[in-house]
């Protein structure tokens, strides 16, 4: 199907998804959810063709990870769905309703966006959650997925439109663009006269690339270069535990930690303990010269180095040799470029601070305005962190991973936005609708 028949289909169809009642949606949301499972082996299959082409392409095993489907997170997939036909439908909720001195009611209420295009990478697991939150919202959608995923899309697409069909309600409420190439997506990116809004969900090219070229207003979810500040008062237990879920639980994700600050007071103590535990994950630091030395034991004048399982090397630099990956080198001096690098990858960087001050000040330097972190026992430096961390999740002794609609709350996402206009954070049901003012009037006329 060509693209501006995908977009007239999307805009003609959209009129009808707003109509639905609450009850239907839900009922289709279920079905599409057991559908999705009792086809699961289909659309595996084919999600094992795109894992194969990934490889082949050296894809980096993060990106390898965020594309694979097992029984497990098609299940997970579908549970996100029937969650979503759970939670309340913002469709119709009036936000006020104020009479003015000349009679005049005046309300607002919430309503549909009308056509919402996404643009995305090699995520399967979008092309559900889009579908079902911009469904739930009385939305049409429009995907565009990355040529790295596109037999997994097309078989999860297929299966969601024979279940509306089953449902009775037309397949075209979710259409996918299947033409991979460059220029497909750009000319998608001015057809303004058929979508509402567009969405991008990937990588910071990806993202740059629909804010500058779209003539559609775009909603931008950011890359995400999140932080964890461990204060001096920090419990060094709690901090490694949450350092390690953060970074390695999975690599390739933009909620992941890809840069921590260490309060030098704590850090000749803390970061041998820190080291060894990351060691353990292969994780690579690229750390300022203080880091690197408190890593190796290197204090006071002292020349030895702390052993982090089999540790060579001399200077800034050490050489771990960890369980498949012998000679790796783990520990790597940092450039000013590392400050400012979402890894995707085993690796972290590693920045030195004096203060809480000093901390926040390079955190909002450098972050993307995803998700930040502090570990502490102080409450004050807590509140601070808190209120002076420019970013859309900021957290206390907790993960950053916790950042995703679905531990918020919201049954899935449609992406974390890093803006400040519209939507800010996860983005749930209510991110996808737009309102509009009701008047109730008896005869009134403006004199």
């Amino acid at each position: 199907m060509e693209l501006l028949e995908i977009c007239r289909r999307a805009k003609e169809v959209s009129a009808q998804v707003a109509k639905l009642d609450t009850d239907t949606k839900n009922r289709a949301l279920c079905a599409v959810a057991d559908a999705l499972v009792a086809h699961a082996d289909v659309i595996i299959s084919e999600n094992e063709k795109d894992i194969a082409r990934g490889k082949e392409n050296h894809m980096p095993e993060g990106l390898i990870d965020r594309l694979l489907l097992t029984q497990a997170r098609m299940e997970q997939i579908a549970e996100g769905l029937r969650k979503v036909a759970d939670l309340d439908d913002p469709i119709g909720e009036v936000l006020s309703m104020k009479k003015r001195p000349n009679g005049l009611i005046i309300g607002q209420k919430r309503v549909p966006i009308g056509v919402v295009g996404m643009i995305y990478e090699a995520r399967p697991n979008v092309t559900v959650d889009a579908f079902g939150l911009c469904f739930k919202t009385g939305n049409a959608v429009i995907l565009k997925g990355g040529s790295d995923a596109i037999s997994s899309n097309a078989a999860i697409v297929g299966v969601i439109q024979e279940a509306l069909t089953e449902q009775g309600i037309p397949k075209d409420a979710v259409l996918l663009i299947e033409n991979t190439e460059r220029e497909t997506a750009a000319a998608f990116m001015r057809m303004n006269d058929y979508v509402d809004v567009l969405i991008p969900r990937g990588g910071a090219g990806l993202i740059k690339a629909v804010v500058n070229q779209a003539t559609i207003p775009v909603i931008e979810t950011g890359t995400g270069n999140c932080h964890i500040f461990v204060d001096e008062t920090a419990d060094f237990d709690m901090a490694v535990q949450i350092i390690l879920n953060a970074k390695t639980q999975r690599i390739g994700v933009c909620n992941a930690c890809e840069s921590l600050v260490i309060h030098e007071k704590i850090a000749d103590a803390f970061m041998p303990k820190l080291a060894a535990a990351l060691a353990q994950k292969n994780v690579e630091m690229h750390a300022d010269e203080k880091s690197l030395r408190a890593a190796l034991g290197k204090t006071a004048g002292e020349g030895n180095q702390a052993v982090l399982k089999e540790t060579v090397g001399e200077g800034n630099q050490a050489v771990l040799k960890t369980e498949g990956i012998a000679n790796r080198e783990l520990l790597l001096p940092a450039t000013e470029e590392d400050w400012g690098t979402e890894y995707l990858d085993y690796m972290i960087s590693v920045k030195t601070v004096s203060s809480v001050d000093e901390a926040i000040a390079h955190i909002n330097r450098y972050n993307t305005g995803h998700s930040e972190a502090i570990i502490t026992e102080n409450y004050t430096n807590a509140q601070r962190f808190l209120d002076e961390v420019d970013a859309a999740c900021v957290y206390v002794n907790a993960s950053t991973r916790f950042s995703d609609g679905f531990e918020f709350g919201f049954g899935a996402e449609i992406g974390i936005s890093t803006q400040k206009l519209h939507a800010r954070g996860p983005m749930g049901l209510e991110a996808l609708t737009s309102t509009k003012y009701i008047i109730y009037g008896n005869g009134q006329v403006r004199p």
